[in-house]
């Protein structure tokens, strides 16, 4: 039989509980909460394609012995930066030389001072296995919200850009040599496509959330003026910036949800370019205006047309997704596209029946339900003498892209209450 607690020590017992309590509590509080890595840029990478297909992919056959240099402006800023290099689609080892961050200048130079050297786990040098990515490791790097960022990428030998981003609407320099870190380069040929570069992140607050825009060439910017940060995504992030949340663009010029070509399907690709995402919240769907009008163009000469009841399944599957890992869903209303592309070859993008089919999605979009959330930007941007077609105001001239001042509109019409679900 065990012995009895003296009473000396029940009496001790409860005080010095509490005293150990009382200085625990302070030393908790006062620990500051860990910081975390949020994506404040990214360019969903897309697979090069060959020459059977319509639209050139505007890149060299290769690379070699040269650098490219690439601008993009983040969404929110930090003080400890690093760069994701993508080799997604190569089928070899993609052998980066060297490679350099800094803060954006003019015409391809970047700001005195601001260079830093990227390393890849303590190595200057990086071999990128086939399909995989890379992040690089950290650098003190001051970089403000909405601010231009230059990252240089020396491609020692014979490169093909296997992994690319089709519509950077963003000047790229290229240039003989290792150039990384210099201050304006000696450029030998310009792109305004992306290679290899798919992320950049920030050392952020914990907590810190996300909004990704998921779409198309709507999304993606295209007809948007080069060099200018037009696209719609880049509208809302100037909206959200101030209140830490960064918004990512995951379009795709030429995205479909339910089949490749300029890049993997809406369902393929939703894991790596949504979800998989650090900090994502909410996404916002754009996609299904090419589903309904590539058949019939030379971009798909020998695709059936796609039923609205297709598309409204798709969506479905990104809604249930989405909704597993938390992450909240908004649907985006399809955009007028009378008279699309008909002064180009890919003439009868629009037809009668494909109206049909947009009004029949949009119209499951807005009344379903089953989106957490619809941004109607068919009610925006059309025209209200003639609802098919984009006002003339936001209309690009091509009849089927809005220009700079319509991304604008569509982004000031996005609820920012009903985005994020907590306002």
């Amino acid at each position: 039989m065990s012995s009895p607690t003296p009473t000396w020590r029940l009496r001790l017992a409860a005080p010095v509980a509490a005293l150990l309590l009382a200085i625990a509590l302070p030393l908790q509080a006062a620990t500051p909460a860990t910081p975390s890595w949020t994506a404040t840029w990214t360019a969903s990478p897309q697979p090069r394609w060959d020459g059977e297909f319509a639209l050139p992919t505007n890149l060299p056959f290769q690379f070699w012995n040269q650098t490219v240099r690439q601008v993009a402006r983040v969404s929110i800023g930090g003080e400890r930066v690093r760069v994701q290099v993508s080799n997604r689609y190569g089928d070899r080892p993609l052998r980066i030389g060297a490679a350099h961050l800094a803060l954006a200048g003019e015409d391809g130079a970047i700001v005195a001072g601001s260079d830093r050297v990227l390393s890849f786990g303590g190595e200057r040098e990086v071999v990128i296995p086939p399909g995989a990515p890379m992040l690089s490791d950290p650098v003190d790097l001051d970089v403000a919200a909405l601010s231009q960022v230059a990252v240089s990428l020396y491609l020692p030998e014979p490169t093909p850009p296997s992994t690319f981003h089709w519509d950077a609407r963003q000047t790229a320099h290229v240039g003989a040599g290792d150039q990384t870190g210099a201050i304006s380069m000696e450029a030998d040929a310009t792109l305004t496509t992306r290679v290899f570069l798919s992320a950049i992140e920030v050392e952020a607050a914990s907590g810190t959330r996300s909004v990704v825009a998921f779409g198309d060439s709507i999304t993606d910017g295209n007809m948007a003026s080069i060099d200018a940060n037009a696209r719609w995504p880049d509208a809302l992030a100037e909206r959200l910036a101030g209140d830490g949340i960064a918004v990512l663009n995951a379009g795709i010029s030429g995205a479909r949800v339910l089949s490749d070509r300029m890049g993997q399907n809406a369902l393929a690709r939703f894991e790596h370019d949504v979800l998989a995402q650090p900090g994502v919240a909410s996404v916002i769907v754009l996609m299904g205006i090419n589903d309904i009008g590539w058949d019939g163009t030379p971009l798909a000469v020998d695709d059936a047309p796609t039923a609205a009841p297709a598309l409204i399944a798709g969506y479905r599957q990104l809604i249930a997704r989405a909704r597993a890992r938390g992450v909240r869903i908004v649907g985006a209303t399809l955009t007028p596209f009378a008279g699309a592309l008909d002064a180009t070859p890919m003439r009868g993008y629009y037809n009668a029946d494909k109206e049909r089919i947009r009004q029949q999605v949009n119209a499951w979009i807005r009344d379903s339900g089953e989106f957490d959330a619809v941004v109607d930007f068919d009610a925006i941007v059309r025209d209200p003498a003639q609802p098919s077609r984009m006002r003339p105001a936001y209309d690009s001239g091509d009849h089927l892209h809005p220009g700079d001042t319509g991304y604008r509109a569509m982004a000031d019409a996005i609820d920012l209450q009903a985005l994020l679900g907590d306002r």
